[in-house]
């Protein structure tokens, strides 16, 4: 049996279609940005994506994915970072809940974790690390999931790599102290989430929201629906 589940968030515990909830994401933080003296947004948007990109590409083990977002974010608007830090904070308090109307809980999904609690595996939420732990903690309670004992959530304020780079994975086994043999990666990105299969970590690719850009080098050592992941789950021994 696994001692430890890595488990992606998006597509995968949650039903959400990330290709519509995205501009929505955007939109949302549009409006904010408004109504808060900012103007025509467009200049932060579009220096948000670019600094998401450079922490994504960051390989600094010294600096957190945080860090690395906040300095080319700050330093590219050259905006006061008091008050950017304050902007985000509000938006993933007030703004970013609102976005739960676009997305919903996939049927089963508590079953399955309460499953895995109950059989003392390690569970470790492993959604890409471009978001603060606030807005992971509202997706995992969107999908009905948000408050269970997990052993580690990666978020931008504590990792230091993304996804797909197998540094993040590894950075996540020795946190959990778990070698990569005995971790299970449940994702629904044929080339993010299957990343984790070149530690050696065993992978089940999800398909219901399967996202295959065509790129992927990988196979899954499994796959199949999110029901027969459960069931795969209950088979462990």
């Amino acid at each position: 049996m696994f001692e430890a589940i890595l488990f992606d968030l998006d597509g995968t515990l949650l039903d959400i279609d990330m290709n519509f909830f995205l501009p929505k994401y955007f939109e949302e933080m549009g409006r904010m940005a408004v109504s808060q003296g900012y103007g025509d947004p467009k200049r932060l948007l579009d220096q948000l994506l670019l600094s998401t990109a450079v922490m994504i590409s960051d390989l600094n083990p010294e600096t957190s994915n945080e860090k690395i977002f906040m300095q080319d974010f700050i330093s590219n608007l050259e905006a006061d970072e008091l008050e950017m830090r304050a902007f985000l904070d509000e938006f993933y308090l007030s703004g970013f809940p609102r976005l739960q109307e676009y997305c919903r809980p996939f049927d089963g999904v508590p079953e399955m974790m309460v499953e895995i609690f109950e059989r003392g595996i390690k569970v470790v939420i492993a959604t890409n690390s471009v978001f603060p732990l606030r807005a992971i903690q509202s997706r995992l309670n969107w999908a009905g999931v948000g408050k269970f004992s997990y052993e580690l959530l990666t978020c931008y304020e504590n990792m230091h790599y993304c996804k797909p780079h197998p540094q993040y994975y590894q950075e996540i086994v020795q946190c959990i102290g778990v070698e990569p043999a005995k971790c299970l990666m449940v994702g629904n990105d044929t080339r993010e989430d299957l990343a984790a299969g070149m530690l050696g970590i065993k992978t089940f690719l999800v398909e219901d929201r399967l996202i295959d850009r065509g790129n992927s080098a990988y196979r899954p050592d499994w796959q199949g629906s999110l029901q027969d992941l459960y069931q795969f789950i209950k088979q462990m021994k």
